[in-house]
């Protein structure tokens, strides 16, 4: 069974990264340039959850996975340098949840709090924000470097990164354990669930409002802007804030059948084996879904997809012309 897993893996996470880097890139260029129809803030927030899912691809799917499956022997798996490569795969998954934390935070005080919005939804709040999460989450994966041990030691070398087993036994190991199990993917859970919920709720109160003002007017009939703008961001918002609770449910799943049940992650059986496996696989492909959901929720991103689609293509034609 496990090495059934072992082989759907091996091809799942070679598709991954083909995929992947391409459709991240893709989502950089597009949203860079400016021409979706959203706020600058919101362009800030988006780039920068595709920058982050780009690296999580690069480092996590191609670096890590790749030498572990294709490479086994490659520098890449000596102790120190996968130990490196752990913790930045940290930074990178967190940096790419809490941004779309910021981002839901970012739509839910653009949608519900109007005299906080002129102030907080700009472009230099979402740069002070997005640098901001960066450095702290740079600083507390630092510890993580510290948790891996050599799996085999040939000719003197380090080979592979296993858990030390004083991760699972020492009391700072433990707490450092849950902090960074509460930091991601628990928090990020409940304020994604909050901010939808309130969000929601505003609008829905506002909208009897709007309709009850505009029946009294006579202006039933007439579309209503602002309301038609508000439905737009909410679309977006729960594609992405959704996507990322089905995608991590999962891991969130696991992390409480193990706290409920008292049993060691190290030591599963075949079937909780399978679970954990399937929750990284789907973990791993929450990086690669937003660009799928700009294209599907967004009329003037596939506009732009197509122009930058299009732009090589007929420089192509124009050189083959001359």
């Amino acid at each position: 069974m496990r090495e059934t897993i072992y082989s759907v893996q091996k091809i799942y996470y070679m598709i991954l990264a083909i995929i992947g880097v391409p459709v991240n890139l893709l989502a950089i260029v597009i949203l860079s340039r400016g021409k979706c129809g959203l706020s600058p803030c919101t362009t800030r927030y988006l780039v920068g959850m595709a920058f982050a899912d780009l690296l999580f691809i690069i480092i996590d799917v191609i670096l890590h996975r790749g030498s572990y499956y294709y490479f086994p022997r490659s520098f890449l798996n000596i102790t120190p340098v996968c130990s490196v490569t752990y913790a930045m795969t940290r930074t990178a998954g967190d940096c790419s949840v809490w941004f779309t934390i910021t981002f839901s935070f970012d739509r839910f005080v653009s949608i519900c709090c109007q005299k906080l919005k002129a102030k907080y939804c700009t472009r230099k709040t979402a740069d002070v924000v997005i640098t901001t999460s960066c450095i702290l989450f740079c600083f507390k994966n630092i510890p993580l470097y510290f948790t891996r041990e050599p799996r085999e030691i040939i000719g003197s070398v380090p080979w592979f990164c296993n858990a030390k087993p004083s991760y699972f036994t020492e009391s700072g190991w433990i707490i450092f354990a849950w902090f960074d199990t509460v930091v991601t993917p628990l928090l990020p859970f409940a304020f994604i669930l909050l901010l939808n919920g309130l969000t929601v709720r505003h609008v829905l109160v506002t909208s009897r409002v709007r309709k009850g003002l505009r029946s009294q007017s006579k202006a039933e009939n007439q579309t209503d802007p602002e309301m038609e703008s508000r439905r737009k961001s909410m679309i977006l918002l729960f594609a992405i804030s959704g996507n990322f609770i089905l995608l991590w449910l999962v891991i969130v799943a696991s992390f409480f059948y193990y706290v409920i049940t008292g049993s060691n992650p190290r030591y599963c059986n075949d079937s909780e084996y399978i679970f954990q496996r399937v929750g990284m696989m789907l973990l791993n492909l929450s990086c690669c879904t937003n660009t799928f959901i700009y294209v599907v929720t967004q009329s003037k991103f596939r506009q732009q997809l197509k122009d930058v689609i299009k732009c090589p293509v007929t420089q192509l034609i124009q050189i083959i012309n001359k």
